[in-house]
């Protein structure tokens, strides 16, 4: 039996006081105390949806590195790898997974591939839906970003969403911008959550409809100021989550700091620790701690409740970290993955724009993405706008190309295997030999990122599905600190972080102009704007 003695946050009374708190793998007693003690105990916290790819660490080492900051668990959707490699990908992360202490609850990945206006690695069919859904380790129908299929009742996506219903597993949403009529639909169909809502007027929307709204803030999107007023009136419909969070933001921090933004910000305390801590709990139905007599003994124990700086992380009666450092082993896997293409030439990636080109506009901290209408002779870097490419990494086909705006290189160019959510090649240059470069870089490693200059080339390996590394946590977040450095300043890109943004303009279920492997595609009106 364990003791601690510290200040406990009471989320049900709403009251803070002094504790003794006794436990192993469990909590057998709650003492209010009478003395003066340091620290505050809250149950931990909960990243309620996360895409654990995008980290670029494999499960084992995402832990390691979270429950630094007191994120004991994880919903996460693992539909980047299900995209290459299928169910095998799928249970590649729950397996790997299993091998920490940390909590990581898994959905079944709904759109696989996620539109068909795109060339996928693997496909995950209503019956293989159901299979999963079946498994104690899979928890949920993950986000359903097809929702003209839920508006336009496709066949393929009703079954998927019966076997959730008939399992009586959560379903995720995914519908940014959707509001009025068509938003009534998607709620009706049984879909509870949404983390892609920009606006405020549209979270108030949906919250008023029933639906939770999970306020995210991660690597590329951003839309915690622009959401938090909403917990005021909705405290209960409220979770924070990363969705997509890099090894270098992950090293600084988590789920932790959306509190401290919060609470700084004058929004009650209690109900920010709960939309951190409990609502996601409670939601999603996961064996989650909350610090009461007879739970798992998941806590952490935080210096203060301003910054949220954590002292202690404990899983399960394990204390995982202490005082910055983590006692979580790494673990050792063999690399799975779908990766054929062979070397590129500069040819290849040859495009003759049109007189007036649509060209896709990026917008710094944001997935959406704008459309502007575009004279072919000021498609120049000096005017901002450069060549996009996407590569299909499955099989040879021609490239699809097209222009960007705001992304800010002024020489070479960067490139990605992490290419949400197909995962093909995209990249981003200032001319088709820089391009070329880039691109042929990843393709050596099998997937990675790279960046290159006229003399200069670098790349960090992702030898799994392309998507993740097999290294240390903090290795990993040091490379891609160095990456992203040279990106801006040897390069010259403007983006808060261009890597994860660029990963970004091949997702087609987001608005508004995108690139697939197929061609230049309208998310608006949800058909191609071009072929290749």
């Amino acid at each position: 039996m364990q003791t601690i003695e510290a200040n406990l946050v009471d989320l049900k009374q709403d009251k803070i006081y002094p504790v003794r708190l006794e436990y192993d793998k469990i909590i057998h007693s709650i003492t209010p105390i009478n003395k003066q003690v340091e620290g505050y105990l809250l149950p931990g916290f909960v990243d309620a949806h996360v895409h654990i790819e995008s980290s670029l660490l494999i499960p084992s080492e995402f832990a390691r590195m979270a429950v630094l900051h007191g994120t004991v668990a994880t919903i996460s959707d693992p539909h980047e790898i299900a995209n290459v490699l299928g169910i095998q990908g799928v249970q590649f992360m729950v397996e790997n997974g299993k091998q920490t202490p940390f909590k990581f609850f898994f959905g079944a990945p709904s759109c696989v591939p996620a539109t068909v206006f795109e060339t996928a690695g693997d496909a995950i069919n209503s019956d293989n839906i159901a299979k999963l859904l079946q498994q104690d380790d899979i928890y949920y129908l993950a986000e359903m970003m097809n929702f003209p299929g839920v508006l336009y009742d496709d066949e393929e996506v009703c079954k998927k969403i019966a076997h959730a219903h008939r399992l009586k597993k959560p379903i995720d949403g995914h519908a940014p911008g959707l509001v009025g009529e068509k938003l009534r639909k998607y709620f009706s169909a049984g879909i509870t959550t949404d983390h892609e809502c920009f606006s405020l007027a549209e979270a108030l929307e949906k919250l008023q409809l029933g639906m939770h709204v999970l306020i995210r803030e991660g690597s590329a999107a951003r839309n915690f100021n622009e959401l938090i007023p909403a917990i005021k009136a909705y405290p209960k419909q409220i979770m924070f989550c990363s969705d997509d969070k890099h090894p270098d933001s992950l090293l600084l921090g988590h789920i932790n700091q959306l509190c401290a933004r919060a609470v700084k910000a004058g929004y009650n305390l209690f109900d920010v620790l709960r939309a951190a801590c409990i609502n996601p709990v409670k939601h999603y139905n996961v064996p989650v701690g909350q610090l009461k007599i007879g739970d798992s003994a998941d806590f952490i124990v935080a210096k203060d409740l301003s910054e949220f700086a954590i002292n202690k992380t404990v899983i399960a009666g394990e204390a995982v970290a202490q005082q910055g450092k983590s006692f979580i082993p790494s673990v050792n896997v063999t690399p799975i993955n779908k990766f054929t293409l062979s070397a590129l030439t500069p040819d290849d990636f040859a495009y003759q724009p049109q007189a007036i080109e649509p060209t896709i506009v990026c917008y710094d901290g944001q997935l959406i993405t704008g459309k502007e209408m575009i004279e072919a002779s000021n498609l120049l870097p000096e005017n901002n706008v450069l060549k996009i490419v996407v590569v299909n990494r499955y099989k040879k086909q021609k490239i699809a190309a097209a222009y960007i705006k705001n992304f800010g290189l002024q020489k070479g160019a960067i490139a990605s295997s992490v290419a949400h959510d197909i995962n093909n090649i995209v990249c981003v240059g200032v001319s088709d030999e820089a391009i070329c470069n880039a691109v042929n870089l990843v393709i050596a490693h099998a997937g990675g990122l790279s960046a290159v200059s006229e003399n200069e080339a670098h790349i960090l390996p992702l030898p799994v599905a392309g998507l993740m590394s097999t290294d240390d946590a903090w290795k990993v977040a040091e490379n891609y600190i160095a990456l992203d450095k040279f990106s801006k300043v040897e390069l010259g890109s403007t983006l808060q972080a261009p890597f994860m943004s660029l990963s970004f303009m091949a997702l087609l279920v987001i608005p508004s102009l995108k690139l697939s492997d197929k061609g230049l595609f309208d998310a608006d009106s949800f058909k191609f704007l071009r072929e290749v």
